[in-house]
């Protein structure tokens, strides 16, 4: 795979991580757009495993996840800059757009707006839960088995109220005992 400069793997955490808007979700779906499918710069297991595994980390999940995916791109340097480029500004507009917020509530246009966005995001969860699924899903098995594995965990949360650690410790197990095929990959 090829390796990019430090500064070309910034550009693109500064980029995404400041303008893609909706939360960690849509984020780390950009993110995959760029890193894996146009630049080929991280396998999409790579990716996939370190999306994972930023989910099972205490605190705010996009920063472990851009700290994981720098890292497996340049080592501590690219850990380091995927943090900073994608959470120092957005979080200077994040405290702004909270003022902003907070002085207008009350306002009809502005709480339709905020109900607009709601459902817009809905859908970007929605894209980034497909573009994580998606590479899993060639073949009627391997379809089945992303199916089996993606509808699990969701009931799993929903129904039974798990939370992560134990979905992705049962998803880890299962997923040992029940193998991909190897000439699916």
């Amino acid at each position: 795979m090829p390796t990019p400069k430090l500064r070309e793997l910034t550009a693109i955490f500064f980029k995404i991580g400041n303008t893609t808007f909706g939360g960690g979700l849509p984020t780390i779906a950009a993110l995959q757009r760029e890193l894996v499918e146009r630049r080929g710069w991280l396998s999409a297991e790579d990716y996939g495993l370190a999306f994972a595994l930023a989910r099972i980390t205490p605190g705010t999940n996009v920063i472990a996840f851009c700290a994981a995916v720098g890292a497996c791109i340049k080592g501590l340097p690219g850990a380091i800059a995927g943090v900073l480029a994608e959470t120092a500004p957005s979080a200077v507009l994040a405290v702004l757009i909270t003022l902003g917020y907070e002085s207008s509530r009350t306002n009809p246009l502005v709480m339709g707006a905020v109900g607009g966005v709601i459902a817009a995001v809905a859908a970007m969860m929605w894209t980034s839960v497909w573009s994580l699924v998606k590479p899993y899903c060639g073949g009627v098995r391997r379809g089945l088995r992303a199916m089996v594995f993606t509808g699990g965990a969701f009931l799993a949360i929903w129904r039974l109220g798990l939370t992560p650690l134990p979905i992705i410790a049962i998803a880890a197990a299962v997923g040992f005992l029940w193998k991909e095929p190897s000439a699916s990959k």
